[in-house]
């Protein structure tokens, strides 16, 4: 396969496109950017995208808790029809508690066979998730899809007062990670005037100088920072003097107190978002509402049982989606493995009582931290079909691994060991078939704020 050039990555770029491109990259305190990506967006795209958004910032939400929207009946019916994995049940049923439901590990053992048939595989894009249960997983999408974000940080956004003004030259979004490992890039957003966008790690070892940390952040100057609760409890750190105009939580739960030293370090509000690979943006946290406030208009929830029957409205339970925007993997009845109830936040839909994943950190035999993705990283190989790694008071892990997988457990403490050192650890099976809560640990300081 051919090395794609930049006019495959960044289609529609212009001049001030390519004056911010090359700002990011060749600032003299830049980082180490360890790859290369781009939007893939074309220019008969982006029509289309304007009229999503201009949709998705003002159509209501049009459903109450336990009552299907109507839109539920021919999305069955297209769904069924279109998507091999639920073709293969027959007829739709017309009653969506009939259908089963799916989860993560359904679409880890066969991606391809959720993708409807009418996707064109010409610009079908994946990536892939590590996730908290344990199953690595290929998400299906397209350059449309992943452009489609930003209509709902602008719905978010606009929940808290705020709308975007970043253009040509501006640097609209950093986004940022701390991992050992992590994903780094520049790109442009052809939707806001070809506005720059730069994923960049806060680890010291992607970069020439530490200190370079501050002094680009302080350079590019982003209207919008974006990062979990580890990458913002780091930015915390630094000598940094930008004054966004609102950062976005993603990935992990931000707590009430991470999110109160962030708004008042940096006089902006705190978005904590509940956003998933496979679902996009769901919900935005609303202090004053009292829950997650629901952002996508075309998306159902329900709230079902170990069994998979939905829960009356405001009884507690598993998180269960149906819709979504994204076309290249339609979703019926995907559970998240997230818990919560459903209540209202004046006419539209809210997650109350919200419990989802949580950023959790490990001590190395040195004594420094690393964020639980270099975790997951480190135990990508593994062919158990989930894990959980929980370290002790005294330093030890335990590492949990899924029925028939023990073998990989002279693996699993090698690839352990290159990232937490000489730590102890024991391998142990996981008793229970339900998802578990795959990082977990008793030492103080292993969360985030």
């Amino acid at each position: 396969m051919t090395e794609p050039t930049d006019a495959d990555r960044y289609p529609t770029l212009n001049d001030a496109g390519r004056a911010v491109l090359t700002r990011m990259t060749e600032h003299p305190a830049a980082p180490l950017y360890r790859n290369r990506s781009g939007n893939r967006l074309r220019a008969e795209d982006l029509p289309g995208l304007a009229a999503f958004e201009a949709e998705t910032l003002t159509a209501p939400i049009g459903w109450r808790p336990g009552t299907p929207p109507a839109w539920i009946a021919p999305y069955l019916a297209q769904t069924y029809a279109q998507v091999p994995h639920f073709r293969a049940r027959g007829t739709a049923p017309r009653d969506l508690a009939e259908v089963p439901t799916t989860a993560r590990g359904d679409l880890a053992r066969d991606i391809a066979a959720f993708v409807p048939d009418d996707v064109p595989v010409d610009r079908l894009i994946n990536f892939r998730t590590t996730g908290t249960t344990g199953h690595p997983l290929l998400i299906a999408s397209h350059p449309v899809v992943a452009a489609r974000y930003l209509a709902f940080h602008k719905r978010a956004l606009a929940r808290f007062g705020i709308t975007l003004r970043a253009g040509p030259g501006d640097v609209g979004v950093v986004l940022l990670g701390h991992q050992q490992r992590c994903f780094t890039y520049v790109s442009v957003t052809p939707t806001m005037g070809e506005a720059g966008l730069a994923k960049i790690n806060l680890h010291p070892d992607d970069w020439r100088d530490p200190a370079d940390r501050a002094r680009y952040l302080d350079a590019m100057d982003a209207e919008v920072i974006a990062g979990d609760p580890i990458s913002f409890a780091s930015l915390l750190a630094l000598p940094v003097r930008i004054r966004p105009r609102a950062l976005l939580s993603v990935a992990m739960m931000l707590t009430d107190g991470l999110r109160d030293r962030l708004e008042a370090r940096f006089g902006c509000p705190v978005l904590d978002l509940y956003s998933m690979n496979e679902v996009g943006p769901i919900a935005v946290a609303d202090r004053a509402a009292g829950g997650r406030v629901l952002l996508q208009p075309n998306l159902y929830v329900e709230i079902v049982d170990a069994a998979g029957r939905a829960l009356p409205p405001g009884e507690r339970g598993e998180v269960c989606v149906t819709g979504g925007f994204n076309f290249c993997l339609p979703l019926v009845r995907y559970r998240t493995g997230d818990t919560a109830r459903l209540a209202m936040a004046g006419d539209t839909p809210m997650l109350v009582d919200f419990s989802g994943r949580r950023p959790v950190r490990f001590r190395t035999a040195q004594g420094s931290w690393v964020n639980n993705v270099d975790i997951s990283h480190a135990l990508a190989g593994l062919t158990a079909a989930q894990f959980a790694l929980h370290q002790a008071a005294d330093g030890a892990c335990v590492l949990a691994l899924s029925a028939g997988a023990l073998d990989d457990a002279p693996a699993a403490r090698a690839a352990l060991r290159r990232v937490l050192g000489d730590v102890p650890v024991r391998v142990e099976p996981i008793e229970s078939e339900d998802k578990v809560l795959q990082y977990t640990s008793d030492l103080a300081g292993s969360t985030a704020g």
